[in-house]
């Protein structure tokens, strides 16, 4: 099991493929074990993609200590690091979004490229929806909770209208929870991601980025809704934002999304 080691953790990661470097950080909840993951994308044909369990999730280390979004950013930092990994694209995931900012204010010398997928700056650009809020829900509740937020168009008269479908969707996201739940601290690795997550606020601090920024997500997102990603693209200058048929995984729902992703890291001008 490729587990190495990185400031106080024993990080759990994969590389695979051929082409520029893109480090993806995936978001809350976030297990490699869960499929699927970016190397089954069409991403994977085209990049050497490097992608890591976070501090607290999957097969990394979960000390029970308090997080901070510095400490992932300094944690992917680390990564690179350890690997040899001078600079690379980045494509960061909702809270791997956040990382990501994070990680291009303080390692800038890090990063070429940048891609801010479903995610918020915090503070005036506005939050992504508080998670941390539903901890207390039983599962059953939490999921319909969530699969509601990932696509505002499953409201109730979508659930009575397709009730086959959302049950899948229930029973999916269901066994993909239940991946590594009964491991030993993963109760306490989430709780401690939900924390850092919620003192997320990097939008005072946005102008100093300057490298190129592609900003993407999905119209019916009602995690990090559109509005979140305009106040991104506004803070960020000469950054660009593109707005799909989806919710939150809206990557998985519009095929375009993963073409314009990769047109962006090719330095292609898309449409």
């Amino acid at each position: 099991m490729p587990l190495i080691p990185v400031r106080d953790l024993e990080i759990y990661y994969e590389h695979h493929g051929r082409g520029p470097r893109l480090l993806c950080i995936s978001g809350t909840n976030g297990d490699l074990r869960r499929s699927p993951t970016i190397f089954q994308s069409p991403l994977a044909e085209h990049f050497e993609i490097l992608a890591y369990d976070q501090r607290g999730l999957g097969r990394t280390s979960r000390p029970d200590i308090p997080y901070t979004m510095a400490d992932y950013a300094a944690d992917a930092d680390g990564l690179m690091q350890a690997l040899g990994w001078d600079r690379c694209s980045v494509l960061g995931i909702s809270f791997g979004g956040m990382v990501a900012q994070e990680l291009a204010l303080n390692f800038p010398y890090r990063l070429e490229r940048l891609i801010l997928a479903c995610t918020s700056s915090g503070g005036q650009g506005g939050a992504s929806y508080p998670l941390h809020e539903l901890t207390g829900l039983s599962l059953d509740e939490y999921v319909r909770r969530t699969l509601f937020l990932a696509d505002t168009r499953r409201d109730e008269a979508w659930q009575a209208d397709y009730p086959d479908q959302f049950r899948n969707l229930i029973e999916l996201t269901k066994a993909g929870l239940e991946i590594g739940a009964d491991e030993l601290g993963r109760q306490i690795g989430r709780k401690r991601q939900l924390e850092a997550r919620a003192l997320h606020d990097t939008y005072d601090r946005l102008p100093a980025l300057t490298l190129p920024v592609y900003i993407c997500g999905g119209l019916y997102d009602g995690i990090a809704p559109p509005a979140n990603l305009q106040a991104l693209q506004q803070r960020i200058q000469g950054s660009r934002l593109e707005l799909f048929k989806g919710g939150h995984l809206f990557f998985l729902q519009d095929p375009r999304a993963f073409e314009g992703m990769k047109a962006f890291l090719q330095g292609e001008t898309t449409g």
